[in-house]
């Protein structure tokens, strides 16, 4: 059986989908199963990832564990450790393209590297995903979208190449059910390097809408987000990268397509998919 932790997130949640639809047994982790809507025929797990202890009734037969470091948080070392004890043999993680490509503040970065090095450490066979940007992340646009067509934001030529979480989740198959992955890390992206408005523009052709953006001092958009309740971490961890972004556009590979044999999925066909989101108050 393999262990999905941060089920419910972008790549979990298409994770659980692909390994089921692989005929793998699952047992999918969430902290509220009754809200989880979780595919039927997972083992939804009800236990807390950043609380090892609470998941050691599902890992008794478990093979291989997705670790989502979200999800996770500071207890990598505890959670893998206790997984190895139980036998298994694997472990996939949820890692950022800013390990190995630099950018934003440093610290942000040094999570992921500490979750990588603690995976490492846990005598289990490691497999990295080292992931840029998530399309999804677009989705943090929708209010604005649906209130005035218009999307405010800092660095308009900050340009990444966001990746659909389905590419990352079937990387994450290939790794949990093989053993061909094992010591590998992996900066996946999407095909194509799009600045913020370029993103805009292709949700606006997903929609039918008539979107623009418009840029705005990143102050502005720190103040906004610290006014919506918002953790200083977010505009600190958004503003920090865009600023690097736009200066050098992040990394653009190929590595998605050579694994999966066919083209990654680009940032239209996630926003194709994800219209409604745009659309539906």
């Amino acid at each position: 059986m393999i262990l999905v932790t941060g089920a419910t997130g972008s790549v979990g949640r298409e994770t659980v989908q692909l390994l089921q639809a692989e005929g793998a047994e699952v047992a999918a982790v969430t902290r509220d199963p009754a809200a989880a809507s979780l595919p039927a025929g997972a083992h939804v797990t009800s236990g807390d990832p950043s609380r090892p202890h609470t998941l050691a009734s599902a890992l008794g037969s478990i093979d291989a564990v997705l670790v989502s470091p979200r999800a996770v948080g500071g207890a990598t070392a505890e959670l893998l450790s206790l997984a190895a004890r139980h036998g298994a043999q694997h472990a996939v993680v949820l890692s950022a393209a800013t390990v190995q490509y630099p950018a934003g503040l440093p610290r942000f970065a040094a999570e992921f590297e500490a979750v990588e090095d603690a995976a490492k450490a846990s005598g289990l066979a490691i497999t990295l995903l080292r992931s840029a940007d998530y399309a999804a992340n677009a989705l943090a646009w929708a209010p604005q979208i649906r209130q005035a067509g218009v999307v405010y934001g800092a660095y308009a030529d900050a340009a990444t190449s966001p990746i659909h979480p389905r590419d990352i989740a079937a990387v994450a198959v290939q790794a949990l059910t093989g053993t061909r992955h094992e010591g590998r890390a992996y900066v996946l992206t999407g095909p194509q390097s799009l600045t913020q408005p370029e993103k805009v523009r292709l949700i606006g052709e997903a929609t039918g809408l008539d979107l623009s953006f418009a840029e705005a001092a990143p102050e502005q958009v720190r103040q906004a987000m610290l006014t919506k309740g918002l953790p200083e971490e977010i505009p600190d961890r958004l503003l920090g990268s865009l600023a690097d972004y736009a200066r050098h556009p992040g990394p653009t590979t190929d590595t998605a397509r050579q694994l999966l044999g066919r083209p990654a999925l680009t940032f239209a066909e996630w926003g194709a998919e994800n219209a409604a989101a745009f659309t539906s108050r």
